[in-house]
């Protein structure tokens, strides 16, 4: 290791190994998004603990994806977007690749507005439109964070959501625990029925958003952004600290950040098919909410409530910020954030204004998503496995054919997805 690295190493002590930790607890965020708590919900309610191990194979899987986005960035210093941009030479075919992620993006956003809509109409009885303008506005003030206070601040805020959002959806399970043998039953891969294969691919659409991929590298990017960009030395002389050592920080950084995710997500799950299953009405958040109220008490449906706010919250600045990535890596343009934040606010809007059920709004949010995953997931791999990306850091062959059976996996249970919303299966 340099001697600047092992400098650099002691100026951080004694909380050095926290310092290196964040990035992946805010990319972490996109994963207790409204459409995660929308599909757990359901799932549990539908089918109790059968797809249990959907929950767990997902959290595996986005593991691996998250940890490479994160490797990019530090490697390269760039994000995904960043990276792309300069190796797609045709600006026709770098603008279409741009319109395709930034509308995911807005796909996200829609669904995270949405869920911050529904849980302030839930909690106060504030009409979803104005609850929505709300969300927003309040999405705004947590991007200012970020644009004047920098990342440390910003991940230190969305760190202090991701607490409510885990109190909110796991307070229920100390009332009404789950039973164990169902549990360790749902672990067992398999299926009942078309729907559930539906709910599976829901679940793993939901967990594995292409704008969590986007987001991660630029997150990693700006967290160890070095002193000096232009430094001769290169990155890891101008950054003071190994590049073995940050990535040793991240897979600790992704480890932590997706064990709560994962955790969470499972709890929503496991609420719904311990109190909620043959429950009619629970396919809503609304039903899912009235459900936990008469079912578990006011305060059980309260804190969830409050959860599905911090989640619509915290995931839709992610959401924001990865937009933002996108369009400046992919077209070489910067726009405020807070200006992103505005325009991207009025599909949302609009659905809402328009009395679209939003439940279905979240749905429909997914089956969009789910067209962006194969232009995040194929690249990202990729990339990660050539030495002229990053060099002595590329992907070890194991690691290659690991990401490409989970970008397999997940493409075709997303085709399969829209497969079935489509036909109706």
């Amino acid at each position: 290791m340099p001697k600047t690295a092992d400098a650099a190493d002691r100026r951080h002590a004694p909380g050095r190994a926290m310092w290196l930790l964040g990035p992946a607890m805010v990319a972490g965020v996109a994963y207790l998004d409204p459409g995660n708590v929308a599909s757990n919900m359901t799932a549990g309610a539908a089918f109790g603990y059968l797809l249990v191990w959907v929950v767990v194979l997902g959290n595996v899987m986005a593991w691996l994806i998250q940890y490479l986005s994160a490797k990019l960035g530090i490697v390269t210093g760039e994000s995904l977007p960043q990276v792309l941009g300069r190796r797609i030479r045709r600006p026709w075919a770098r603008r279409a690749y741009w319109l395709q992620a930034e509308l995911v993006a807005m796909a996200t956003d829609v669904a995270e507005v949405i869920g911050g809509a529904v849980a302030l109409h839930l909690l106060f009885g504030i009409p979803l439109l104005w609850g929505g303008a709300i969300t927003g506005v309040v999405s705004m003030g947590l991007l200012l964070v970020q644009t004047r206070r920098g990342a440390r601040a910003f991940e230190t805020v969305l760190i202090g959501l991701l607490v409510i959002i885990a109190v909110g959806f796991s307070f229920g399970l100390f009332f009404a625990p789950p039973s164990p043998d169902g549990v360790v039953g749902g672990l067992v891969p398999r299926f009942e029925g078309t729907e559930s294969v539906l709910l599976a691919a829901s679940i793993l659409g939901a967990t594995i958003m292409p704008h969590a991929i986007y987001a991660h590298s630029a997150l990693a990017r700006d967290r160890f952004a070095p002193p000096s960009p232009t430094a001769a030395e290169g990155l890891e002389r101008a950054r003071g600290i190994s590049t073995p050592r940050l990535l040793r920080a991240t897979r600790w950084d992704v480890t932590i950040a997706l064990a709560v995710a994962g955790t969470v997500n499972l709890a929503i799950l496991l609420l719904a098919a311990a109190n909620l299953a043959g429950v009619d009405g629970t396919d809503s958040l609304e039903g899912a909410y009235a459900a936990l109220r008469d079912g578990l008490g006011p305060l059980v449906a309260t804190l969830f409530a409050v959860g599905l706010l911090a989640s619509g919250l915290a995931s839709t600045s992610v959401g924001a910020y990865a937009g933002a990535e996108i369009m400046h890596g992919l077209l070489h343009a910067r726009v405020p954030l807070v200006v992103r934040r505005l325009v991207t606010l009025v599909p949302a809007l609009v659905i809402l204004a328009l009395g679209v059920d939003p439940t279905l709004a979240l749905v429909l949010s997914q089956v969009v998503l789910s067209f962006g995953i194969p232009f995040a997931l194929v690249p990202l791999v990729v990339l990660t496995a050539r030495s002229t990306v990053l060099g002595a850091y590329r992907n070890r062959v194991a690691t290659t054919v690991a990401g490409v059976v989970a970008s397999v996996f997940l493409i075709t249970l997303n085709v399969v997805l829209l497969w079935l919303v489509l036909t109706g299966g």
